[in-house]
């Protein structure tokens, strides 16, 4: 009988993997509209009062989105109040959906990484994710790492879409 050789493992192909670099912690939404009359009207003196009276405590070291789930047409000072009532406690606020959170959190993340290991490598972004990973951060991670890689592929191993290959 042969042995079975995993040729994935012993072949020259870099896995970046997204998943490798998603941050602990609790995301948190935060809805304007509970301070909003019937969830569409802002009156300033009372969604002041209603910020003072809120427990900002429950945000600690959350990353955290605001944003509107109704309709409303807001000034833009009152998420930007919003956020300074809970930013003393959330790791990082952003304005919109979880979305835009995941997003905010992969730049940050990707930015400062040292792409240099992946020059002249065959590389696969790892697709496929258990987490919730934007598609937004495959975007980011593809322009970082197609200045130095030699190839790179989307997916798995056994199953990946080619997406870009160094002019010879």
């Amino acid at each position: 009988m042969d042995e079975i050789v995993n040729r994935v493992a012993n072949s020259a192909l870099e896995v970046f993997d997204l998943e490798d670099y998603y941050p602990k912690g609790v995301r948190t939404q935060i809805d304007l509209s509970q301070w909003l009359q019937e969830g569409f009207l802002l009156k300033e003196k009372d969604f002041r009062e209603a910020l003072k009276q809120h427990d900002w405590t429950q945000y600690k070291d959350h990353y955290v989105a605001v944003h509107c789930a109704t309709e409303a047409i807001i000034p833009a000072w009152a998420s930007i109040l919003v956020t300074t009532f809970v930013f003393p406690f959330a790791k990082k606020v952003v304005l919109g959906n979880l979305t835009n959170l995941e997003t905010s959190l992969y730049q940050d993340i990707l930015a400062p990484l040292d792409y240099q290991i992946y020059l002249d490598k065959a590389v696969i972004i790892k697709g496929c994710s258990k987490k919730p990973v934007p598609e937004s951060a495959y975007i980011m991670a593809v322009q970082y790492l197609q200045p130095f890689a030699k190839s790179i592929m989307y997916g798995e191993a056994c199953s990946a879409v080619p997406l870009y290959k160094k002019a010879k």
